[in-house]
């Protein structure tokens, strides 16, 4: 079962590292036998789906903290090791589609016109006017 990011990008299996431990999580007297806790380790740098391009997009990106070039994450939020196994793989799948977002293009910055500064004075001088109606003519 490969991993679809989106439809133009699968992540073969094979290229996931899969850790298992005891979660601290909730489970009762079943929590410490069992190893419900998961961790998916991605190895950008190594992957071979991944275009050189892509791989620059994900390192240069903030909102992911690569360690030793791989995306980790853990995941104890359920009862169970097949849950937690589905909900990292759709994490690290929802990870790696924001990262692979192509920029957002940048604002070009452009002069205000004639119209927009002659209302901008035209509502100053108004507000001006109002708070002078409102003081005391006391002298």
């Amino acid at each position: 079962m490969n991993l679809t990011v989106n439809s133009k990008l699968e992540i073969p299996v094979k290229e996931i590292q899969w850790r298992f431990s005891r979660s601290s999580g909730a489970g009762g007297q079943n929590v410490n036998k069992t190893d419900s806790r998961v961790e998916i380790v991605f190895n950008v740098f190594e992957s071979k789906t991944l275009t050189p391009y892509q791989k620059h997009r994900i390192s240069i990106q903030a909102e992911i903290k690569l360690i030793n070039g791989c995306i980790c994450i853990a995941v104890q939020d359920k009862r169970t090791q097949y849950q937690n196994r589905q909900l990292a793989l759709s994490r690290l799948a929802s990870i790696l589609r924001e990262l692979l977002k192509p920029p957002s293009k940048k604002r070009r910055e452009t002069k205000p016109t004639r119209s927009s500064q002659r209302k901008r004075v035209e509502s100053k001088k108004k507000r001006g006017e109002l708070k002078k109606s409102r003081q005391s003519k006391i002298y």
